[in-house]
């Protein structure tokens, strides 16, 4: 991972973090007597960084993050001084994988005996402490000779529509179009209240840009969520989602590490399509994902507008009761803004920059300075450079085109090499 992508991780977790502290105000659902009182209890005892650390705050300083927030929106909580140097995560993925796996297979070891095996088998080097399997083993209530996978669930249900959205991936069978056959990948999101599917899609693939897009729809028609409850996967677990997230005003929550079965609405979902739908195809007559997505679309009429046990009425009919609660986006232009990505590129010598290994123009004043990009995975065309709140478009390096284009005092005229003087 670069630096670069270290340090936009880094402060979308920061970001995350805090605006999860004020979102209860923003949304106006603290249960205190009044705001200032929310901003008491909650700094009474030390919270818990994305890092893993713990710092004490003064209720002053959720007080300032929501009024810089209200102000400057997602960049007023990013840090303003990069302080992510020389952090580093003690567990990476995999040794948390190793931790999981010997707990379920051997539970009564202890977390020293995990820790010799972990480096032993080279899941971690000698340098990362003991300390940090038994803080990780502890704070996931992986101590005890327990199932690690049991948890204590209880049926819950939001009182109106858009409090929280439940969001997930499911796969689907491989179709064949143009003469390749592929796996067909369906993102789906249902409102916790009124079970109402709000967005749906199929894709070739499972990545972050698809969930977007279909959060971005699901946004456009029924407003913003208060909420956002997904896994850790990583279309749902990434930096530019945090960001989006704090930059709408929505509280991003994630599933417990293997516990996908806590989105139990959208899961058990998942299973009516299948019964109700999907095994009634003919998948081999299916020749293109968007006819497989008109079906698609056909069905989740169908489903919003069927008779729910569940909830004692269509899913349709429960959120007219309430589909005034969620916020509307100010504009079309403000939602396509809190939805462009956002990196940070130094320009090249020749006026380059590279983003998921594509070349990219950009103007030359910008020459080895580090500069924001915004841009929509989905459309490049629009991307661009922000720099003091003015945008500078950067376009697609055309070699072949270049050579032929007119420098300003050049040294040397490139339409003009290997041709007759």
């Amino acid at each position: 991972m670069s630096k670069d992508t270290e340090t936009l991780k880094h402060d979308a977790e920061v970001a995350q973090f805090r605006f999860a502290l004020i979102a209860p105000v923003i949304q106006g659902l603290y249960p205190d007597a009044s705001a200032t009182a929310y901003y008491k209890r909650v700094t009474a005892s030390p919270l818990t960084l994305p890092d893993g650390s713990t710092v004490s705050y003064s209720y002053k300083t959720l007080e300032k993050w929501k009024s810089q927030y209200n102000l400057g929106g997602l960049d007023a909580l990013m840090p303003s001084v990069r302080s992510d140097k020389g952090i580093s995560r003690a567990l990476n993925d995999e040794a948390i994988a190793e931790i999981y796996r010997m707990k379920d297979d051997h539970p009564r070891m202890n977390a020293t005996q995990i820790y010799e095996h972990l480096v032993k088998e080279s899941f971690l080097p000698a340098t990362v402490s003991v300390d940090s399997v038994q803080r990780f083993i502890r704070n996931n209530d992986l101590k005890s000779a327990r199932d690690p996978n049991l948890r204590d669930r209880k049926a819950y249900e939001e009182d109106e529509f858009g409090k929280i959205w439940q969001a997930d991936t499911c796969y689907l069978p491989y179709i064949t179009e143009d003469g390749q056959t592929r796996r067909v990948y369906c993102i789906m999101i249902i409102d916790d209240h009124s079970r109402l599917l709000v967005g749906g899609e199929l894709f070739y693939n499972d990545n972050a840009c698809n969930f977007q897009k279909v959060l971005k729809n699901a946004i456009a028609t029924y407003g913003i969520p208060d909420k956002l409850y997904v896994d850790n996967g990583c279309s749902y677990s990434n930096e530019q989602l945090s960001m989006i997230c704090v930059s709408l005003g929505i509280l991003l929550l994630h599933t417990k590490i293997r516990d996908g079965a806590s989105k139990g609405k959208v899961e058990r979902h998942f299973r009516t399509l299948k019964e109700r739908w999907l095994y009634t195809l003919d998948i081999s007559s299916i020749t293109s994902l968007a006819q497989f997505n008109t079906m698609l679309k056909d069905y989740m009429r169908s489903y919003n507008t069927t008779f729910h046990r569940g909830i004692d009425s269509t899913p349709l009919e429960r959120y007219q009761n309430s589909k005034d609660h969620p916020r509307k986006p100010q504009s079309r232009q403000w939602l396509d803004d809190c939805f462009y990505n956002r990196i940070t590129r130094k320009v090249r010598k020749d006026s380059t920059i590279t983003i998921d290994k594509v070349c990219y123009d950009v103007p030359m004043q910008f020459i080895s300075a580090k500069v924001d990009i915004r841009y929509l995975p989905d459309d490049m065309d629009s991307a661009f450079i922000l720099f003091e709140n003015q945008k500078f478009p950067i376009r697609q390096t055309n070699r072949n085109e270049n050579c032929h284009t007119k420098r300003s005092n050049p040294a040397i005229d490139y339409s003009k090499i290997g041709g007759n003087a």
